[in-house]
This record gives C-alpha cells, sequence and structure tokens, in this order.
C-alpha cells in the first residue's frame, strides 16, 4: 500500500510566501456575527491593549535590538499568561505582517456588536513598561534565564507559570530589560526568586557533575540539564501542569534571528504559561547531534524528551491525554534543511516526533512554520461557548432525492469526488488562515469539507465559534488530523515502541468524544499514521464510537464498514496540487469508466476560489457527466449504503 506523507509544501516550503498569503486585503468583508455575552471575572481596571508591531521594526543585526525583540516579546507572553488566567486583561496586536492585522481582525470582531468584548472598558498602554508598572502586583518576581545556555529561556517559562515570576535574559547593560526590571531604581524592582544562571553571569548548568539542586548526575549535556532540573523540580512533584506543554524554539533563535519575527512563537508561550504548562525543545532523533549541542552524547535529546513524557503520563496516571502545543523548528534545527545541522528531512522529522509523543498519550496542537506565531491565546480561552454547536447531516433520503442512490437501495454509477481542506490541527494555523478563508467570495458556491480539529477551541474558541455563526449550507465541518489533535492512533496501542506503557486508546477515545460532542463532529477526516503501526481493532472500534460517520486513515484497505463505520484510505494529489489545472489533472487520470467510484483528497491552505476553479474544471472535462462532487459526510454515507449491497 502507498502511504501518504505530508508533503513539505504543507508544513515548511512556503515560509516565504506565508505572510503574503495571510494578507488581510479581503477581512474587512466579514460577516460580523455575534455572541452571548458571559459574566467574567471582575477587573480592576480596564482591558489594556498593547501595539507590540514596534518589535517589528528593530534591526536584528544589532545586538541590543536584537536582544529586545526577544525580551519584551517573552516578558509580555508571561505576563499576559498570570494577568489572563482569571479572565480576559490583556490583548497585544503582533501577529499579521508589519501591522498585527490578524490580531486586529480578531479584536474587531470581539469587539463588534453584542459580541463577547463589545461592553468592556479598554486603556491603549504605550510600551511594555508602562504595562508591566501597571500590573506589577501580579507579580512575585523573576525568573534570570542564561541565553548561553539556550533551553533555560524555556525552562524559565515553565517556572514563570507555576511561580507567578517574569521570565528575563541576563543581562547586566543599563539598558537592558532586566536592568530595568531589578535594578533600576524607577522601575519596579522585582525580586530574583528563580536563578537559572549564577549571579555573576557564570553558567549554573555546564553539563558536568551533579545537576545544580538535584542528587542527579548530569546528562552531559547542559541543555539536557537544564530541563532535567526542571522536570525533577515542577513536573515530577506535581507542581507543573502535566498536561500542558509547550514545544518552541528556546533562545537558540537569537543565534539564527532569520524569518519572520513572530516565528519565534514567543507569543504563544502564554497560554501555557497561564495553564501552569512544561516548554521543551528536543530533538527528536536518537541518532544524531543537535547542532544546537554539539558535544552532547548521542541521543540524549531523545532520552530528556522521553523522560518528560513519562513524567507527565505518570502524572496524570495514563487517565488525561497530554496536549503539547508547537512542533520541531524544522528550519533552524533538527532536519537536513540548509543551515539546521540534521541528517533527516522535515516530513521524516514529524512523523518521529509525533510516533513518540503518541507513545505517551500526547497529542499536538501543531503550530509549525511558517504560521507558526498566534498571540492573545491566554485571552481568548475564556470565550464563552455554548454546549454544542449542532450541525445538518445528510440522510440516505436525501442522497436519493439527488438520484445518488437509486429506488431499489444501489448506488448510481458514478466517480464521487470530496475534497478535506486543511491543514488545520494548529490553532495558529487556523488563528492566520481563517481571516482569508472565510472572507474568499467563493465560499459557499461548492460544497467543502472544512477540516478543523475541534480541540483548536482551547486556545481559539473564538474562531471556532465564528466559522459556525458564518457558515453556508455547502461549508460542512469534519476534523483535521487525527481527531480532537494530532497523533498516530496506532501508538495507542500495545506495544508502544517509544514508551512500553499500557493502551492508551479509552484515554484518547474519552478526549475525542468531547470535542466532537461539543463542535457535532462524526467524521475524522484524515488519520495521520506515520511511521506508527497501522490501526488495530481496538483502535478502529474507539473511532467508531467517537466518529460513527467515518474515518480516513493511510494504513488501511482502499475502503470499507467496520462495525458500522465506513472509511477510505485518502487519495493522493502530487504536490498537493500546485495548481486547479495539475489537481484536475491527477483526479481525472485516477477516474474510471465503470461503476460507482469513491475518493477523497486533500488539500492544504487551498481556498475556496481555488477549490471552485478545480471543480469546474473537472465539470467541464470529457468525464464531467460521471464526476460528482459531495462533500465528506455524503461521500461516507455512500460509501456505507454501497458496502451493505
Amino acid at each position: 500500500m502507498r502511504e501518504i506523507k505530508p508533503t513539505p509544501s504543507s508544513r515548511r516550503k512556503f515560509l516565504g510566501t506565508a505572510v503574503a498569503t495571510m494578507a488581510m486585503s479581503g477581512c474587512s468583508r466579514a460577516k460580523s456575527s455575534g455572541s452571548p455575552s458571559a459574566p467574567r471575572k471582575n477587573r480592576t481596571m480596564p482591558l489594556a491593549t498593547i501595539d507590540m508591531t514596534y518589535l517589528l521594526k528593530l534591526d536584528r543585526a544589532d545586538p541590543p535590538q536584537l536582544h529586545e525583540m526577544w525580551d519584551d516579546a517573552h516578558i509580555l507572553a508571561a505576563l499576559q499568561g498570570i494577568a489572563n488566567r482569571g479572565g480576559a486583561s490583556i490583548y497585544q496586536f503582533f501577529i499579521g505582517g508589519d501591522t498585527g492585522s490578524i490580531d486586529h481582525y480578531w479584536w474587531r470582531w470581539m469587539r463588534g456588536k453584542r459580541n463577547w468584548l463589545s461592553d468592556d472598558k479598554v486603556r491603549a498602554v504605550k510600551s511594555i513598561r508602562h504595562l508591566l508598572m501597571a500590573h506589577r502586583h501580579l507579580v512575585r518576581g523573576l525568573v534570570v534565564y542564561d541565553e548561553h545556555v539556550a533551553s533555560t529561556s524555556n525552562v524559565a517559562s515553565t517556572v514563570a507559570g507555576v511561580d507567578d515570576l517574569l521570565p528575563i535574559r541576563f543581562d547586566t547593560s543599563h539598558t537592558s530589560l532586566y536592568y530595568w526590571l531589578a535594578h533600576d531604581p524607577k522601575g519596579p524592582q522585582f525580586p530574583v526568586k528563580v536563578w537559572l544562571i549564577h549571579p555573576d553571569g557564570s553558567p549554573l548548568f555546564t553539563g558536568h557533575g551533579i545537576i545544580p539542586g538535584t542528587t542527579t548526575a548530569s546528562t552531559r549535556s547542559a541543555k539536557c540539564d537544564a530541563y532535567i532540573w526542571a522536570k525533577e523540580r515542577y513536573l515530577d512533584t506535581g507542581r507543573c501542569n502535566p498536561a500542558k506543554m509547550g514545544y518552541y524554539i528556546d533562545a537558540y533563535w537569537l543565534q539564527k534571528p532569520s524569518g519572520y519575527i513572530p516565528n519565534f512563537t514567543l507569543s504563544n508561550h502564554d497560554y501555557y504559561i497561564a495553564h501552569r504548562g512544561f516548554f521543551f525543545d528536543l530533538d527528536p532523533w536518537a541518532d544524531e547531534v543537535p547542532i544546537d549541542d554539539p558535544t552532547q552524547p548521542l541521543g540524549t535529546d531523545q532520552r530528556t524528551l522521553r523522560a518528560i513524557l513519562r513524567s507527565a503520563w505518570n502524572q496524570t496516571h495514563g487517565k488525561r491525554m497530554i496536549h503539547i502545543g508547537g512542533f520541531p523548528p524544522w528550519n533552524k534545527k533538527y532536519t537536513r534543511y540548509p543551515g539546521a545541522g540534521g541528517k533527516h528531512g522535515g516530513v521524516a522529522t514529524e512523523w518521529e516526533y509525533a510516533y513518540i509523543v503518541s507513545c505517551f498519550n500526547g497529542y499536538m496542537d501543531g503550530d509549525a512554520l511558517g504560521l507558526g506565531a498566534m498571540a492573545n491565546a491566554s485571552l481568548y480561552q475564556h470565550y464563552p461557548l455554548k454546549k454544542s454547536y449542532p450541525q445538518t447531516f445528510p440522510t440516505k433520503r436525501d442522497l436519493q432525492e439527488r438520484k445518488l442512490i437509486k429506488a431499489d437501495g444501489t448506488v448510481t454509477d458514478k466517480s464521487y469526488v470530496a475534497i478535506y481542506v486543511g491543514d488545520y490541527d494548529s490553532a495558529a494555523w487556523l488563528y492566520q488562515m481563517l481571516p482569508t478563508m472565510w472572507t474568499d467570495p467563493a465560499r459557499g458556491s461548492i460544497p467543502l469539507g472544512w477540516a478543523f480539529d475541534p480541540n483548536l477551541s482551547d486556545r481559539f474558541a473564538p474562531g471556532m465559534v465564528y466559522a459556525r455563526n458564518t457558515q453556508t449550507p455547502n461549508d460542512h465541518f469534519i476534523t483535521g488530523d487525527s481527531g480532537a489533535g494530532y497523533l498516530n492512533p496506532g501508538a495507542l496501542q500495545t506495544p508502544r515502541k517509544f514508551s512500553g506503557l499500557p493502551s492508551g486508546i479509552q484515554t484518547w477515545s474519552t478526549h475525542c468524544e468531547k470535542y466532537y460532542r461539543l463542535w457535532d463532529v462524526k467524521l475524522t477526516g484524515f488519520i495521520i499514521d506515520g511511521d506508527a503501526p497501522a490501526m488495530n481493532d481496538e483502535v478502529k472500534a474507539a473511532y467508531a464510537h467517537f466518529s460513527p460517520d467515518g474515518i480516513v486513515p493511510q494504513k488501511i484497505p482502499p475502503l470499507g464498514v467496520f462495525d458500522g463505520m465506513p472509511f477510505i484510505r485518502m487519495g493522493n494529489l502530487p504536490g498537493n496540487g500546485n495548481s486547479p489545472a495539475d489537481a484536475a489533472k491527477a483526479i481525472l487520470q485516477q477516474t474510471t469508466s465503470k461503476g460507482p467510484q469513491f475518493r477523497i483528497y486533500r488539500t492544504v491552505l487551498k481556498t475556496p476560489t481555488w477549490h471552485k476553479e478545480l471543480y469546474t474544471l473537472l465539470q467541464q472535462s470529457a468525464m464531467g457527466d460521471r464526476i460528482e462532487i459531495v462533500e465528506p459526510y455524503s461521500l461516507m454515507l455512500l460509501i456505507k449504503e454501497h458496502a451493505n449491497g
């Protein structure tokens, strides 16, 4: 069987074009759709907003300005996480070109008539230092880290969330944010509560001897010693939230600060800090030494990653899924991308990481480049949701009225094609792309299966509600990979290669059932089996329970029905169908002339206009009378009826 791997263009090869793709040329056309207000925790001051786009104008070739970019963004993410923990208190404008257009888009929508924040008093704060002074009563002090042991920046975010501290890079120059926070008479003069560097500037973590503050022998990696220190102090002890983790690039970014600045993903930290989560950035490969820590023993990063995940599993007793935001920083580390120092491809690295975390009940909320940046999730988490968001599903009678099922119950002799519109297994990707997709003039003119992972409402409930409130009869919602989060379901079953743990199937089923019920989705539009084993019957039975209308895996027979649940293997559009003409050509080459035929194809970041052009080309082709465009729910129902004879 041929497996379908996510193409490089789906995650990687559009770093230079992603910002252009998300340009907000059409955002003003979006319909305003209010949601009922809900009581929130009372604030003692107006909701504060701050414009952080000044960071985008700084010169990263100048060290003081480069450090200002990093320090200001990191401090703000922590302050937001702490301040927004109990309700909406701080909102920033940072993501979206040079003007923060994405953040402005969602701010305007939430401030719209009868929407969530429409009646809130708002105060625009002019600088990060003014904002810190206004909220200093929420902060207990500082956690100071060592940029030369880059992993300590992520450790600092962990400490910040657990202990209500601000993470700051050690820098004694009088123009630095650290100096102003700790020593400047005109600043807040916060005490340093946790040192991740010696006060004289020498490294605390050296990769030798005993890990400071523990009785554990060094891993022989300063990078990994810092993570083991954090694991023992915060994760093993239960002080840290074991079900919330962030995989975001550490201060190594300061050595390679190329690309769109918000893609250092510091603004993504706020949600996980609010939830007292654990942060890491580690190489998933055991057969290479990572470029950011070239003297470590082979495989130390992976061993450290597995130790962290095992600790999280222990704390949850295997009864909760572990939400992990972020993605391997493939353009700077861990792959063979130029300058990243690895020997494996990007997709292979993604799949190795997915396989590992799945073995510990982890799932990805995959903030991958080049749409990895997100802001304000700590605020969005408080958006008031209804008990459920029901959909209308096709019935057998509907298909009979459309003459797709004959009077005798057999399926009409046609070639049925449905499209999985992805990839939306990341809150950041949905955050940045939904305005463009939803304001496209062709939306609603053709049937589409929008593959939004339902768990994205944890970080981006406003976008999920916005889409539901403005959907057309041709907008149908399914899940993306692999349900309520991206993992390899075959790694939930025993034996589990990287963990040796008991089965996670029931934990996954319980987790998915909650989100599928909330968003009324019954069809899993894509399951990435990756390098994990194919799903066994126990895993399929779990999906039949919470996804009864169908699944679309990779490692499965071409189509059929399991325990009443239809399934079909995902179809392949070479190169992700670079143009509608290329995609139409590929589909037509796979179209047979006789017998009912059923196919579903995955597209990535393609607009409704792109899909409409594809459909027009198919309909105008010589096979046009034979091809029937349907949405995924109808496709699965047709498969089920056909399989039942």
